[in-house]
């Protein structure tokens, strides 16, 4: 929000205080400046917490003049040369300021034009150039007259972007004052975050200001000089649903004359961010800037013709289906059904708290005004105005919410700014609906509040002066105080909430700075760990020293994206999607149900930059629940390898294409590094699988996961590349049952191992997990390590047949082992093979 300090000043005494110090107070308090722009002032320089721009004009070489006559150039029909007087001589100064036209011939000007007049060697804005470009004035000639000096446009001196003609100045001031004392600011662009919404205008700003600074705060002047007829049949309203407009007010103005506005008033707009428009307009957006309640003029006339002749009725509703609006903007909008409409009887009038419609809009031909204030939820504005991709004034401010007793306030300064500016007739009161008036919190506080809170001694007497001048009503009683919410704030909580909520504006205007560093007073609460966030942190850090890389996707997506993780065919899961309401866009409608296809994006995304990957992510996926109408979130991880075994290196490596056991290796040593026991791996089907490449992992009976390829239907559904996809889906919240806290772990072996070799060959459909559980079963504690390192399949071995060569490490704790040791654990081991599965030693 834009603040010019000339505004600021007509509330609150600002003498002898520093921009800069002002600026940088009301950061301190919450109201973050984040840039100060000079509107001819002195820059200063040094280090500022907010950033500093704007053009400081020479009080020497920019000054008021007046333009004594206008006359025409001698060679060009578009210049004319004007007969200027800077307070110590007259020049004839040439310019080609379309504004100065109609001056032109009619001889000595009285009064004369007063203007801003730059000298030889002035700098100023080059208005012939977009953006801020500063130029020095140099003798010149043009079309054959001497040129060395200038009338300036708003844009040549910094104050808008107009340049189409010279700034005409409503100014006594005498030719030759320097135009910094006569239009000298500077504006502070304030970043206005949620929490203090209600400081959207510039009386809210003086306000903080009066607060931080100790100085009183002048009255907003909110008297109506209202001498029309009676308002009373005139106009009448109706609120359907008081929990979306909870007051809805309206004045009357009559007999008025469209017609710019003061001088001092377009450039105060101008300077806040507003574009003028005509006195009407402006005085809406006047009082809005100034009170922070957005107003609405319509045509009274349009709406008495609307109704066929009789008094227009107000109404305020949602819209209907398929209903549509032409707003100020021009663009026809289809309305959803939580829009809510102000209409009369013929229709709709307007967005309600976000912007007019064109039909009843205030034009040039307007002669009477029916001048709307209201209050909206600001939950329902926000929906309206993402729904419609639409922003404004009003709906910024309605959408972080306005009290409703701000709509009588806005509605009266309308109308006496309209008078003063209009010349008008202003009707004696108003029509005014309140049906849902808000209570105000009350909360109880006490020093010893501020001591535990802030940790700062604070006496009752400091406390109320503190909330007393940000507007608070505060009454004592003993150590007590009992604190009101002034009807201008919507922000302050009750009980605890209350309490919090009135501690941060204590600490806020007794300065942040000004609070000691201590040491917490209170007992630190029992430490309880997270066991879920645990063993995720553990998951991450064994996939990353696997080599993998985390990553984050949306949550949010569409079902024709997800759609891609399947097969063409493959039948539609039959679970809805969580759908959103007021999605962000079209790819981001419902809550996601596949973590896969996320990740499978992010693989698709980095394919063409780099060749090997490896990602994983954890994180839930929304499943609709029967107890509710609130999804189910399960927490899954999902794991994807693409690319060579191994990175290029001059020395060489391993540059074979990672396939379905390397992955198995990555859940294995996973699962293992958790502490999950009794893995065991089988083949399993799942449609984004390749058939034959794809496994379960179980522990026991229950099913952790699937991984393995990803099926050719799906890939080529991706833009991945020429290398197979290699994936892992598993299901975190059964795994996290299966995390123990502590388990068992081994000492350092003090006895030397004995290692041997052993190949057995077995029919094809034995499993090579079924022979290493039985190898595990039979060597018991003294078999310390278990690796299968080939396999065999051909002639010699006899069709149907495989062989499978383990590596078997025999260890034992106590003792060294004999010979005898190990050929007796070998013969059982052979026994029960060839019993239990037919293997038979491969010699």
């Amino acid at each position: 929000m834009k603040v010019p300090i000339s505004w600021l000043k007509d509330f609150v005494d600002l003498d002898g205080v520093s921009i800069e110090h002002l600026a940088h107070t009301l950061t301190m308090a919450g109201l973050e400046v984040e840039e100060i722009r000079y509107i001819g002032l002195p820059i200063p320089s040094g280090q500022q917490l907010s950033k500093l721009s704007g053009l400081a004009w020479d009080r020497e070489k920019i000054v008021v003049a007046d333009i004594r006559e206008v006359g025409p150039h001698p060679d060009a029909d578009r210049l004319v040369l004007c007969r200027l007087y800077d307070g110590e001589k007259e020049h004839s100064v040439l310019t080609g300021a379309p504004n100065l036209f109609e001056y032109k011939g009619q001889g000595e000007l009285k009064p004369p034009i007063k203007v801003a007049y730059a000298k030889e060697g002035a700098e100023i804005y080059d208005g012939h150039q977009a953006g801020s470009h500063k130029t020095t004035l140099k003798r010149t000639k043009i079309r054959g007259v001497e040129s060395y000096s200038m009338v300036c446009s708003e844009k040549e001196l910094g104050i808008s972007e107009e340049h189409e003609g010279v700034l005409f100045l409503e100014t006594d001031a005498a030719a030759g004052t320097p135009l910094a004392d006569v239009l000298g600011d500077a504006v502070f662009d304030i970043a206005i975050t949620p929490n203090i919404a209600r400081n959207a205008n510039i009386y809210g700003v003086a306000r903080e200001a009066s607060a931080l600074l100790g100085r009183p705060l002048k009255p907003m002047p909110l008297e109506v000089q209202a001498d029309g007829p009676k308002i009373e049949g005139a106009a009448r309203i109706e609120i359907s649903e008081p929990e979306l407009n909870p007051r809805f007010v309206l004045g009357m103005i009559r007999d008025i004359e469209i017609k710019p506005s003061p001088e001092w008033v377009r450039r105060r707009l101008t300077l806040a961010g507003m574009r003028p428009i005509n006195n009407v307009v402006d005085a809406t957006n006047y009082a809005m800037l100034e009170l922070g309640e957005p107003l609405h003029a319509f045509d009274y006339d349009v709406l008495v013709q609307r109704a066929k002749g009789k008094p227009p009725v107000i109404s305020t509703r949602r819209a209907k289906k398929k209903e549509t609006l032409t707003t100020l903007d021009g663009v026809e909008r289809q309305l959803d059904d939580f829009t809510v409409l102000v209409c009369d009887s013929a229709g709709s009038l307007s967005l309600g708290g976000v912007m007019g419609g064109l039909e009843s809009e205030v034009t040039a031909s307007t002669r009477n005004v029916l001048l709307e204030g209201a209050a909206w939820n600001f939950i329902n504005i926000r929906k309206t105005l993402n729904a419609q991709r639409l922003a404004s004034e009003a709906g910024y401010r309605f959408s972080r919410g306005v009290h409703p007793a701000m709509a009588e306030r806005g509605v009266n300064r309308g109308l006496e700014l309209m008078r003063q500016w209009a010349s008008g007739s202003v009707a004696q009161g108003l029509v005014d609906e309140y049906p849902l008036p808000p209570q105000p919190s009350v909360v109880e506080i006490g020093p010893g509040d501020a001591l535990r809170w802030l940790g700062v001694e604070l006496s009752t007497e400091q406390l109320s002066d503190i909330l007393g001048r940000l507007g608070f009503e505060v009454k004592a009683k003993g150590d007590a105080l009992t604190v009101t919410t002034p009807d201008h704030r919507l922000d302050i909580g009750e009980g605890v909430i209350g309490k919090a909520d009135l501690m941060e504006e204590v600490a806020r205007i007794y300065g942040y700075e000004n609070i000691p560093a201590t040491r917490l007073g209170d007992d630190l609460p029992p430490q309880r760990g997270n066991r879920t966030l645990e063993i995720e942190e553990r998951i991450r850090d064994l996939l990353a020293r696997l080599g993998l890389q985390e990553v984050m996707t949306y949550r949010l997506t569409s079902p024709e994206q997800e759609t891609r993780r399947l097969p063409v065919g493959t039948p539609p899961d039959d679970k809805p999607y969580t759908q959103l309401s007021n999605p962000i866009s079209q790819e981001r409608t419902v809550l996601r149900k596949s973590l896969l296809a996320s990740v499978l994006e992010i693989v698709e995304r980095n394919a063409n930059i780099r060749e090997r990957l490896g990602f994983f992510e954890i994180g839930p996926v929304f499943h609709a629940s029967e107890a509710g109408p609130l999804p189910d979130e399960l927490q899954r991880l999902v794991l994807a390898l693409r690319g060579p075994r191994q990175p290029g290196h001059w020395q060489g490596g391993d540059v074979g294409a990672l396939d379905f056991y390397d992955v198995k290796g990555v859940v294995t040593a996973l699962l293992s590094g958790l502490g999950v026991d009794g893995l065991a791996f089988e083949p399993a089907q799942h449609p984004a699988f390749h058939p034959g490449k794809s496994a379960r992992v179980l522990a026991g009976e229950q099913q952790l996961g699937v991984f393995g390829e990803l099926h050719p239907q799906v890939q080529a559904q991706y833009d991945l590349g020429g290398h197979p996809v290699q994936a892992a889906a598993l299901n975190l919240d059964a795994i996290y049952s299966l995390v123990l806290a502590r388990f068992d772990s081994r000492g350092v072996p003090a006895y030397p191992p004995v290692l041997e070799d052993m190949a057995f060959v077995v029919d094809e459909t034995v499993a090579a997990g079924q022979i290493e559980a039985l190898i595990r079963q039979t060597g018991g504690k003294m078999l310390s390590d278990l690796q299968l390192f080939d396999v065999y399949r051909g002639e010699q071995i006899g069709a149907g047949k495989k062989s499978l060569a383990y590596q078997l490490t025999y260890q034992d704790a106590e003792r060294t082992l004999t010979d005898e040791d190990v050929s007796k654990m070998r013969h059982r081991i052979v026994k029960r093979l060839e019993q239990e599965l037919g293997a038979k030693l491969r010699a």
